[in-house]
């Protein structure tokens, strides 16, 4: 069986958002919610999952979680959410 990889965009209590990659969202989206996820998610307690896509690799997917933190604004990250897609 292949594992699977996936990046996600978590809302966070205070209205900011967090980006991650995991190879099980669900089961990630819980150790943020016992503040074992991230030292970010501690300080900022996440409220839902807003977009997740998988990907086959797990070179692919730690490549869009670096362009998504590091190369796309706030407003760009909510386009992506939106439509899942940004150029």
């Amino acid at each position: 069986m292949n594992k699977k990889h996936y990046v996600y965009i978590l809302l966070t209590e205070n209205n900011t958002l967090y980006c991650g990659y995991t190879d099980d969202v669900e089961k990630r989206f819980a150790a943020h919610l016992d503040g074992k996820g991230a030292k970010y998610t501690k300080a900022n307690k996440p409220v839902k999952i807003l977009w997740q896509k998988e990907f086959a690799t797990k070179q692919e997917a730690m490549k869009e979680e670096y362009r998504i933190k590091h190369k796309l604004s706030r407003q760009d990250k909510l386009k992506l959410i939106k439509t899942g897609i940004v150029s």
